[in-house]
């Protein structure tokens, strides 16, 4: 990741303190933090009276201030973390991203055109259930991947061991593209195969070998592990290896199946997005 760009969204009122641990690690590697303090627009109150023909569309009064508060709220904020960066001698910018909840994803995937790495601050999670779920869907139209728990973690960045989940998927392989400048720098990467069908459709006769060798041209130091389920719901399966490995990130495709799917029934995705122990690198 060196020299690159890294988008960063964070919460209103958020701190650099917040994300020390990545704000260090990007100084480090030289790369430029581009922070987006992002937030959510307060929903339009509609009312309307008289007849059908004649009636007419009346917002209250107090709308228009809400929305000004909320634009006040985040400039103070951005303000802030500017000059904190600023006094940090951290190469960053600072912008902010106010949206409607329904076009939020949209207009954070427009402005992850252009940067190496989405990263998810931690508190950006603890607040607007529409801000976390915008972020996450802005994963399905931007090229770049998402990284969450990675904003205290110190070797979210620079990883000596990453696990990389992979079931010869799309997803699946755009995170290991996403995530090649981190896994040509780690000491070990383990190539993780879950429940492999060792077929030509589908993981190959030797499931997980092909990427093996793929990310052994690029110089990177690798292991193929396949792993037996054992009926357990995967996402729990890759945070148990991932444990047992020492892994410092893992990396993974995203919405596999379904979002709705999984929203309703649950899944591997939803699981790792959920918990808060392991970074991990995302892809769609």
């Amino acid at each position: 990741m060196r020299n690159a760009t890294i988008r960063l969204l964070v919460e209103s009122g958020a701190r650099a303190d917040d994300f020390a641990a990545l704000r260090e690690g990007a100084q480090a590697l030289g790369a430029h933090l581009s922070v987006l303090v992002l937030g959510a627009l307060p929903r339009m109150p509609v009312y309307a009276g008289g007849a059908a023909e004649y009636g007419v569309v009346a917002f209250p009064q107090d709308w228009s201030d809400e929305i000004a508060a909320a634009e006040a709220e985040l400039a103070a904020s951005a303000v802030s973390l500017r000059e904190e960066l600023a006094r940090e001698g951290c190469s960053a910018e600072v912008e902010i991203l106010l949206a409607e909840p329904a076009a939020l994803g949209a207009a954070i995937a427009r402005r992850a055109l252009l940067c190496d790495l989405v990263a998810m601050s931690d508190g950006l999670r603890d607040g607007d259930g529409a801000v976390v779920a915008a972020a996450q869907s802005a994963l399905f139209h931007m090229p770049a991947g998402l990284l969450v728990n990675g904003a205290r973690q110190p070797r979210a960045l620079q990883p000596r061991r990453v696990l990389l989940a992979w079931n010869s998927g799309l997803p699946a392989a755009r995170a290991a593209h996403a995530a090649l400048p981190l896994l040509r720098a780690a000491a070990e990467v383990t190539v993780a195969v879950f429940d492999p069908v060792a077929t030509t459709l589908r993981d190959g006769e030797n499931p997980g070998s092909d990427m093996a060798r793929w990310l052994s041209h690029h110089g990177c130091r690798v292991e193929v592990q396949q792993y037996p389920g054992g009926g357990a719901e995967i996402g729990r399966a890759i945070l148990d290896r991932a444990r047992e490995r020492a892994a410092d990130l893992i990396v993974m495709g995203a919405w596999e199946h379904s979002r709705m799917r999984e929203l309703i029934l649950g899944g591997t995705t939803r699981t790792m997005m959920a918990q808060t122990e392991h970074p991990v690198l995302f892809a769609h």
